[in-house]
């Protein structure tokens, strides 16, 4: 085939310009299967894939059959595996199993998408050969975290992929199947020809005819259809999978993901209310996404799709793992009338927010049936904070001074407050925090130490001392944190760019983004565990904050070993 020229006329405003043409007759025979990534190890896989089943959902409405492959239901390797059936760490080779089997079982895919965060790099590198090997004329495309955050390079890391889908996909995965069905009837170059092809195709890279598309957020998030949650209950051996997920709880120390819980979820699922946030915290890569713009679902929309869950699979509680729940007062007083009006005011559910709407919407949140609350606090540091760009509404109410173990210290107001806002709501409250962030000192760290021990003092202050309810409340307060890391397109990114030359000997295009040579697809790789400290391209251990290599090292251990007591001695 002759090389194509590249495509530069304008593309739609908007992907639902191309599909609105679409029916339910448009797809049908055409067959689609998502693979999901393994993310991390060290976490038990708690939500199952809400991206995939989304879309899986549009591609029934238009005649197509989908299936998932859910790799990160199999990912774990620590402990709890044992507990958990066909839960472990998987292999390469297992992995590459359970794909051929999975396609053997639903029937060969048109279409195989690969759905993963940025971490899952390497994943997609070897899956990709693998497919390919096995399906050499499928329609391979990258979607979601990975494909958004590297704007220039994936074709040349991943050749084997066709198509990569930026951004957000649920109008763009009917211009995925258009292209993919036109190219299985017509071939490449016949589609091209005769005008079938979708604007998102952009000619040759490297002698193969390649996709690039751009996706935005439906206007109306109302419109879309519930996850295809049904995809997850049998895989290849018959194991369900889905079950898997609502016997792990969403939060919690058995979950292992930074998160503390006083109570218990015995049968868990979640759903995601909103998209997006409109803050811009430096070290987030929602920004880096494009997803500054906040959308979110009615309070009816997820009421009934929340019914359909407990009434389906019997559940005692509900996850909304948005980004910002709480942004948008309205919704949440709306929530109150419509969950009672669904029979869901004893049905206990969480979220994520931010401490400083941890105000007045505490009650009506509790009063709809919310018993958790994920706070992104970071650091309790006002010099980190503000570094982080969180300062603007964490501090807008002053510090107070407050003392932890004969020391005094000064704790944003705000935080505080939040805090005491859900004990007397009967909100659970769980803060997750940043360690090494770029400027942090030790003396920063402390603070955030000390303010999680404050809390520890708080909670277990209501309870005898030596009691069950005492030792309870001390752990249910998450003493974990993460390492700063900087991801391609964050602020956090921007102020580290002396770091990234000198460690990992990355450059910069004329338009600020970096050059995917070998040295920036080593630290991309680095980016698999967000838990960890990073190594350089020599071997040495990699620290963005202001604390010497050694001290900072020294932190990281005691936190490690929950020892986090032995950093305010340091």
């Amino acid at each position: 085939m002759s090389k194509l020229n590249i495509i530069s006329s304008g593309l739609p405003s908007h992907p639902s310009e191309i599909t609105k043409e679409f029916n339910a007759e448009s797809f049908k025979g055409l067959n689609i299967a998502f693979i999901n990534m393994p993310l991390r190890e060290s976490a038990a896989p708690n939500v199952p894939p809400e991206g995939p089943g989304i879309l899986s959902s549009i591609c029934r409405m238009y005649g197509a059959s989908p299936s998932i492959l859910d790799l990160n239901a199999y990912r774990i390797k620590d402990n709890s595996a044992l507990h958990i059936p066909n839960g472990r760490y998987l292999t390469l080779t297992e992995a590459e199993d359970l794909i051929v089997r999975h396609f053997n079982m639903v029937g060969t895919p048109d279409v195989v998408a690969f759905s993963g965060i940025i971490t899952t790099l390497k994943w997609q590198e070897d899956l990709a050969t693998i497919v390919k090997r096995h399906l050499p004329d499928c329609f391979l495309v990258s979607g979601n975290g990975l494909a958004t955050e590297i704007k220039k390079g994936l074709f040349h890391w991943i050749p084997e992929l066709d198509a990569v889908a930026r951004s957000e996909g649920d109008d763009v995965i009917l211009a995925v199947l258009n292209d993919a069905q036109q190219i299985k009837e017509h071939g490449i170059e016949k589609a091209y020809k005769i005008g079938k092809l979708s604007p998102y195709y952009i000619g040759a890279y490297a002698g193969r005819p390649r996709f690039q598309y751009e996706g935005d957020r439906p206007k109306d998030l109302d419109s879309l259809p519930y996850a295809a949650v049904d995809l997850l209950e049998s895989d290849p051996d018959g194991y369900n999978v889905l079950n898997q997920y609502i016997n792990i709880p969403v939060w919690g120390t058995a979950a292992n993901n930074s998160s503390a819980t006083p109570f218990t979820m015995e049968r868990s699922l979640t759903t995601v209310s909103s998209r997006g946030c409109p803050y811009a915290c430096a070290f987030c890569y929602r920004g880096a996404q494009g997803e500054r713009n906040y959308g979110m679902r009615s309070s009816e929309h997820i009421a009934k799709q929340v019914r359909g869950y407990v009434d389906d699979y019997n559940l005692d509680f509900i996850g909304f793992p948005d980004d910002n729940f709480a942004v948008d007062k309205r919704r949440i007083k709306r929530m109150i009338p419509v969950f009672k009006e669904y029979g869901l005011d004893k049905v206990r559910w969480g979220t994520h927010t931010r401490m400083d709407e941890a105000d007045a919407r505490l009650a009506d949140m509790a009063e709809s049936g919310c018993v958790y609350i994920g706070f992104g606090a970071e650091s309790a540091s006002e010099h980190t904070l503000t570094l982080m760009k969180k300062g603007g509404h964490i501090l807008r109410n002053g510090l107070e001074a407050t003392k932890v173990n004969g020391t005094t210290y000064q704790f944003p107001k705000t935080m505080m407050n939040g805090i005491k806002n859900c004990h007397d709501t009967g909100i659970h409250p769980n803060c997750t925090w940043i360690m090494g962030y770029p400027g942090e000192t030790l003396e920063d760290l402390k603070i955030s130490v000390a303010f999680i021990l404050w809390q520890q003092e708080f909670w277990s202050s209501f309870y005898p001392a030596g009691s069950p309810e005492h030792a309870n409340a001390l752990e249910a307060v998450n003493r974990k944190m993460f390492t700063a890391t900087a991801y391609p397109g964050t602020e956090m990114w921007k102020v580290v760019r002396a770091d990234l030359k000198k460690h990992f000997n990355i450059t910069f295009d004329a338009d600020g983004e970096p050059v995917c040579d070998e040295n920036f697809h080593q630290y991309v790789l680095e980016l698999d565990d967000a838990t960890k400290v990073l190594t350089s391209l020599t071997g040495t251990d990699v620290n963005y904050g202001a604390m010497p290599i050694d001290i900072f090292l020294s932190t990281r251990e005691h936190i490690d070993n929950n020892q986090i007591e032995k950093i305010l001695e340091m």
